[in-house]
């Protein structure tokens, strides 16, 4: 449905009370970090990508009064180590890791936040532990579907024509037929130097592309030329080999999400992630609230989106 509510804005920054590593296997070792209330309502953040760590930002779109806020990077991503390793790097090991991490914390129950990637985490989280959740706030939804897929590689061509002109000019005219095969040999073969180039290029294309207005980015730092590279090779390793095929899909299993109080929140213009993967959820999950934003893209930084993800955590404040 279509809403105009006041708008709602970020808490005040605030730092973590505890944070930590877990090693989960032989090769990853994730960050956590937790802040907010100690003895408050727990709640998840699940950053997106896949690969694209969490930011401090990530904690701000909850009541530090009432939730305790969990944010961790997951396998290859922000400050977990070994950045950008794809080994032993999937779906399933990312939902164990969340399990890891809610018993390492000793929590029985939280809420759920996840968007892009993050949300497919917890509608395929859910899926498996629904007693461990309390609710869900997602938005931008994504399901890791060839379609979608299809989509980023050459979809948004008719929506950002000069984005994608940059983004397939980087590959030899006569491999843009399969751009994702193009890029991952890109980002894992050759020297360094030309893998880092190739993951600015992918990056680039993605900011271009995320929001209502189109965001031209520039990378300088090695920090962020390093992350973009992380990011780029985790994003190309999950479109190649972890796509989730059609009988599979996350959709097949919404009855196990009924019970679960949802809000699912999704920009009218996303580029990115097209509303139709949200409108199909919804017709699937009625139960959810579903929220059009209808001045916004993708990027939980616009003011709709951030403002009814707010609204949401504040709703979900009456949940135990």
């Amino acid at each position: 449905m279509l809403r105009n509510p006041p708008l709602f804005d970020l808490f005040p920054p605030l730092a973590p009370y505890s944070s930590g590593f877990i090693s989960v296997d032989d090769i990853h070792t994730l960050y956590w970090e937790q802040s907010g209330n100690p003895d408050g309502v727990p709640v998840l953040f699940l950053h997106g990508g896949p690969g694209g760590g969490a930011s401090p930002r990530a904690r701000q779109f909850f009541d530090p009064d009432h939730y305790r806020i969990i944010v961790f990077d997951q396998r290859g991503a922000g400050r977990s180590m070994p950045l950008g390793s794809v080994q032993d790097n999937t779906l399933a090991h990312l939902l164990s890791d969340i399990e890891r991490i809610r018993e390492h914390l000793k929590i029985e129950r939280w809420h759920l936040f996840g968007g892009s990637w993050g949300s497919t985490l917890s509608i395929a989280y859910a899926i498996d532990h629904p007693q461990r959740c309390i609710s869900m706030t997602l938005y931008g939804i994504f399901l890791l579907e060839q379609p979608e897929i299809d989509w980023f590689l050459y979809g948004i061509r008719s929506i950002f024509p000069e984005a994608w002109e940059q983004f397939s000019g980087a590959i030899a005219e006569d491999k843009r037929y399969d751009l994702l095969e193009a890029y991952y040999e890109l980002l894992t073969t050759g020297p360094m130097e030309r893998r880092v180039d190739a993951a600015i290029n992918w990056t680039l294309y993605e900011s271009a592309c995320v929001s209502l207005l189109p965001n031209f980015e520039t990378l300088t730092t090695e920090e962020q030329k390093h992350q973009a590279y992380s990011m780029a090779l985790i994003e190309t390793h999950y479109f190649r080999n972890q796509i989730i095929s059609e009988d599979q899909s996350l959709l097949n299993k919404i009855d196990r999400l009924r019970a679960i109080p949802a809000s699912i929140i999704h920009g009218r213009y996303d580029v990115m992630c097209p509303i139709l993967t949200a409108h199909k959820l919804h017709q699937l999950w009625p139960e959810a609230d579903y929220v059009i934003v209808p001045d916004a893209g993708h990027s939980s930084h616009e003011p709709g989106i951030r403002s009814r993800l707010i609204e949401a955590t504040e709703h979900a404040k009456r949940l135990k």
